[in-house]
């Protein structure tokens, strides 16, 4: 009896590490996957908190620029499916104007941990834009309207949009340092950065070349979630 709960207790001690390493394994797959537009980045501060932002190129909402935060259950991946909000909500049947929130079990109505993905959240969040559901809106205006007054649907869509835009350059709303945010006030400094970023995979490639290894370890095995893997 005492020796199963010291291995209780031990369980529980590991479990953030579990954790930890299988959204190191989801976020490997997502860099796999085919997600034009997306760009997302873990919190440096805790594996829960994922941030994003989506450009929109084309369809009704072409030319937003949107900017979110996916918040995952500390059971992850045996609780419920992973929240996406908006920092700026933009106008859509499925988003929530006060909160910015998706109706993202729309999408996922029973989160299956051996089938759903982080990154199938992130494609379902893309597609809303290109695939209008009005069913059950969170945004009932803009579903009315979508049904039945296009052209005042589009214009809402277009302020959305703009107001995306506008929001661009808005402070973090976080210390986090991996806040995904732009700063278009500092031409060298993005010239800087992205001559570093060059020089950092040049020189990667280098050593792949010559037989040596990047520095940099993983104990995850690339393409899966199994933690302590490799």
């Amino acid at each position: 009896m005492e020796s199963n709960k010291k291995m209780a207790v031990t369980d529980r001690q590991y479990i953030p590490f579990f954790l930890e390493y299988t959204l190191m394994g989801e976020y490997q797959l997502l860099k796999t996957q085919n997600l034009n537009g997306i760009y997302v980045m873990p919190s440096a501060r805790t594996p829960l908190v994922w941030f994003g932002i989506i450009f929109l190129r084309q369809g009704l909402y072409q030319g937003g620029i949107f900017r979110f935060c996916i918040i995952i259950p500390a059971n992850y991946p045996n609780g419920d499916c992973p929240q996406v909000i908006f920092d700026q909500a933009p106008y859509h049947p499925l988003v929530d104007a006060r909160t910015g929130k998706l109706d993202v079990k729309r999408g996922f109505p029973k989160w299956k941990r051996d089938v759903h993905r982080i990154y199938n959240v992130l494609g379902y969040a893309r597609r809303i834009f290109f695939k209008i559901d009005t069913d059950r809106a969170l945004n009932v205006e803009a579903a009315t309207l979508y049904r039945s007054k296009l052209l005042s649907f589009k214009t809402e869509v277009m302020k959305s949009i703009e107001n995306s835009r506008k929001h661009m350059n808005d402070a973090p709303k976080t210390n986090d340092p991996y806040e995904l945010v732009f700063n278009m006030k500092d031409d060298n400094q993005h010239d800087q950065k992205k001559t570093a970023m060059v020089k950092d995979g040049a020189s990667k490639r280098v050593c792949e070349n010559d037989g040596m290894r990047p520095m940099g370890l993983s104990w995850v095995t690339r393409g899966t979630l199994a933690p302590f893997s490799k």
